[in-house]
């Protein structure tokens, strides 16, 4: 089976890009934490090493059993790191996600249950409890996750409550971003509030009239130029992909194995438009077939955004109507960015 699918260019449109999309406020940031714990109800794929075995003798010991190692045979234990991030300004009694790994030779931890740990921060707080059962990475199962599997116990104590000015951090340095953070801050609220520190750090102060929260929101919605990167998320375990709808493509063929996908520019000219769609008589290749079957493929304005421009979005929602796996999604993505045709900041999460 072999797809081709042509994305046409009629425009190229200037997209903006915000202070948010660049820099973080200092301060409010989330933080690591971790825990070792047990799993067990696993179907004999657990681990038999020592210290997994000690753990659960120490365990067994609180609820006054007492057990030597030798005598604990079970393969359906397995022991654990937890670990997760503790979003800025949570709350006792908030849930987040955990990552749990084995860090024996368990075979699985799929649908394993774990135990409840105690999740610590580097000052060796503890901030979360975690309890749940574990769904297991599909490519790698001594990995997994719990979606709400921690509850938050203990919170940061930072307020901005009394704050008077904010520091914002920029991803990259770079003193042309940071002069044009300065300047465009200072436009926006017609006074000099914003002076750029360093070449990454520009401290902000706040006026007297507005609530700190909504001096950070007015902040981080000013509009800088078009040349700032935006960022796509690509997340390998779940296999998916965050994307802004305005990231546009520029010309280039990719030819894979089963697919061919062709962006090229073109003017009006070259198309007959009917409520902005492309001339169904338009030829964009030969055998093209959905599950064995010809089918006639028109690009219309199911694979067009409002701007009649191409866009990341556009291609992603393009590649899953061929029914085309994330996989290959995902490498297509990575490929048309190495190449140079996908300006944009690539955030590859493992």
């Amino acid at each position: 089976m072999r797809f081709l699918l042509l994305l046409f260019f009629v425009c190229y449109s200037i997209y903006a890009q915000t202070i948010k999309d660049i820099s973080n406020i200092v301060g409010i940031r989330d933080n690591q934490l971790i825990g070792y714990g047990l799993v067990v109800g696993l179907a004999g794929t657990g681990d038999k090493s020592e210290f997994t075995m000690q753990s659960l003798q120490n365990l067994l010991r609180n609820s006054y059993i007492k057990i030597p190692t030798s005598s604990i045979k079970s393969k359906n234990i397995a022991a654990v790191m937890v670990t997760a991030e503790l979003p800025a300004f949570s709350r006792q009694g908030d849930k987040i996600q955990i990552k749990i790994s084995a860090i024996g030779d368990s075979k699985s931890i799929d649908h394993g249950q774990l135990l409840l740990t105690q999740l610590k921060a580097v000052d060796g707080e503890v901030y979360a409890l975690a309890q749940g059962t574990i769904v297991a990475d599909s490519k790698n199962a001594t990995t997994g996750f719990i979606y709400e599997g921690a509850t938050i116990e203990n919170e940061v104590d930072y307020s901005l409550k009394n704050e008077d000015s904010v520091k914002l951090s920029l991803f990259k340095n770079d003193a042309k971003q940071a002069y044009l953070i300065e300047k465009k801050i200072n436009e926006h609220f017609g006074v000099k509030l914003a002076t750029a520190m360093d070449t990454r750090t520009v401290e902000i102060r706040k006026p007297n009239n507005i609530s700190i929260v909504k001096f950070i929101s007015d902040i981080q919605d000013i509009e800088l130029d078009s040349s700032f990167k935006k960022k796509i998320i690509i997340d390998i375990n779940r296999e998916a992909i965050v994307a802004g709808a305005d990231i546009p493509i520029e010309p280039i063929t990719v030819a894979r194995d089963n697919f061919t996908i062709r962006i090229k520019k073109s003017t009006l000219s070259d198309f007959e438009w009917d409520d902005k769609r492309i001339n169904k008589g338009k030829d964009i290749g030969d055998n093209v077939k959905l599950e064995n079957k010809p089918v006639a493929v028109n690009i219309d304005n199911t694979l067009m955004n409002s701007k009649e421009t191409p866009t990341v979005s556009d291609l992603v929602r393009a590649m899953k109507v061929m029914k085309l796996p994330m996989t290959d999604i995902i490498d297509t993505i990575k490929m048309i960015k190495d190449m140079g045709a996908l300006d944009v900041e690539l955030e590859i999460r493992g």
